[in-house]
């Protein structure tokens, strides 16, 4: 039996610590903040209830393998003993600059084709079905050995390909942008594909072909909700820890990974009290990790690789408690802007600056346990933002930025169809400067590095570090930002920490 110490309750540190107490090690969970989820957090007031974090599921079997892994007992071992997933159906609604408005249904790639024909113009659901075909083509190369082993170089493709053919197919050197270009001749069907590019806090002129996987999945396995918002997710996940014995403690602050011969040996908090430890797990973002809790000769190598890589962009947030239902609004809701290449220009461009004509995404559940009645809805309004980075980029916190930046949010939501601004109750706003404090995210970075560039896959941070003992799991490390590659990532760690 080893002793762990994992750093961050996030869930990816949740879900690591259930996977090594279920392998038969001592796990102790350690946060800084006061409660646990990291990013998959709440927000409740008068009623209303917000995901303030991720707001979409998709690939729910990652988290059913791990509830199943880490039964205590075979009484309430799946997922779905645990919290209520309701498939979304319709998926997604999207508005285009020219007004024409797509539902895209859930399950279904058949049913999909069909209402981008009816929306967009017959042949165009062909286009749409011709790249998803490609897409899943490019999922069954990289599944294995970009999602669900350890990472270390563009050899592994090569390694885990089975033919030069499927190095083809997966298109290393081709942008998302470029592999629509090919496939998609209509202009919304472009706009829409290079929505998929954000999911990973990228840009779609530089985020690789492979990135085709996120729509494939999304509308192979479907669109996923938690009923009372995703951090029950969260809750689940923690319970799972505290069921299986794992030593969660809040307000506990880590300063430094202590190091001996080279190896991690255990913790020291910022109150100065050492936590040993035969393996260290960081949940927490890899350039906090090797900046600031780790020696600068540990540090040299992985920091180096982290300055060649973009980090991703950040998220501009409203939380708007809603008087009075909206008629045809989607769970998941998405109005872009005539021109989308301004909102990367903005964000990814020498001088940052907060997009004036952004896209909005806005999550509206209809969900009873999402809000105070029947008569009211919680809406999470999303828009792309560059970094918190005072100094050389955007200072989020200068005096009335962010309240003048979210009366710009309402209006262009008024001009795309979506006026609430005469319905609201109240009113919360998060900038990157936010996120930045509350999980120490360097600048508010969502995903950590994005995916821009051929080699960006290859940047990230590995699972095992250069470190002996010392692992990166969550969302800043291989594979990956969302949900399921952060469940996916503790579970390679598991994998490479091994059993008892």
């Amino acid at each position: 039996m080893a002793r762990v110490v994992v750093v961050g309750a996030g869930m990816g540190g949740l879900a690591v610590a259930a996977r090594l107490s279920a392998q038969g090690h001592a796990v102790t969970v350690l946060e800084q903040g006061p409660t646990h989820g990291g990013k998959l957090a709440r927000y409740e007031r008068d009623g209303f209830v917000f995901d303030t974090g991720p707001s979409l599921l998709t690939l729910p079997a990652v988290y059913r393998d791990l509830f199943l892994k880490t039964a205590v007992r075979r009484a309430g071992a799946a997922l779905e003993d645990n919290v209520d997933l309701v498939a979304l159906d319709p998926a997604f609604g999207y508005r285009f600059a020219d007004g024409t408005r797509l539902v895209v249904p859930g399950v279904g790639r058949g049913r999909v084709e069909a209402a981008i024909d009816d929306a967009l113009g017959t042949g165009t659901g062909a286009q749409w079905a011709g790249l998803l075909r490609r897409a899943g083509d490019i999922w069954r190369v990289t599944r294995r050995p970009f999602l669900e082993t350890p990472l270390t170089g563009p050899g592994d493709l090569l390694r885990h390909a089975g033919r030069l053919s499927d190095v083809r197919t997966v298109a290393p050197f081709t942008s998302l942008r470029g592999l629509g270009a090919r496939y998609l001749h209509d202009p919304r069907l472009r706009t829409l594909l290079d929505r998929y590019a954000t999911y990973t806090g990228s840009d779609p002129r530089r985020a690789p072909a492979a990135l085709a996987v996120v729509p494939y999945v999304e509308q192979t396995f479907g669109a996923w909700h938690v009923a009372g918002g995703l951090a029950r997710l969260a809750d689940a996940t923690y319970q799972r820890c505290l069921d299986r014995g794992v030593d969660v403690r809040f307000a506990s602050d880590v300063g430094a990974v202590v190091l001996d011969g080279g190896r991690a040996t255990g913790v020291r908090l910022t109150d100065g009290q050492v936590l040993p430890a035969d393996v260290v797990v960081a949940n927490a973002d890899a350039t906090h990790l090797y900046r600031d809790l780790l020696p600068p000769a540990a540090a040299a190598k992985p920091l180096a690789r982290l300055r060649r890589t973009t980090p991703s962009l950040s998220g501009f947030v409203l939380l708007l408690a809603v008087r009075g239902r909206t008629p045809e609004l989607a769970h998941h809701h998405v109005a872009f802007p005539a021109d989308y290449d301004a909102e990367f220009d903005a964000i990814f461009g020498r001088h940052p600056r907060p997009v004036d004509d952004p896209t909005v995404y806005v999550c509206s559940p209809d969900d009873p346990l999402m809000r105070p009645d029947a008569d009211h809805e919680s809406w999470f309004v999303l828009v792309n933002a560059p970094r918190h980075e005072p100094g050389s980029g955007v200072d989020w916190d200068s005096p009335g930025l962010a309240e003048s930046y979210a009366r710009r949010v309402l209006d262009v939501l008024a001009a795309r169809g979506l006026d609430v601004r005469d319905r609201l109750v109240w009113r919360e706003t998060r900038t990157p400067a936010d996120l930045e404090r509350a999980t120490r995210a360097p600048g508010g970075s969502i995903y950590g590095t994005s995916s821009n560039g051929p080699r960006a896959a290859f940047l990230r941070p590995a699972n095992a570090s250069p470190v002996r003992g010392l692992f990166l799991v969550g969302g800043s490390a291989h594979p990956g930002g969302g949900l399921p590659l952060v469940g996916l990532s503790a579970e390679i760690v598991a994998g490479l920490v091994g059993p008892a």
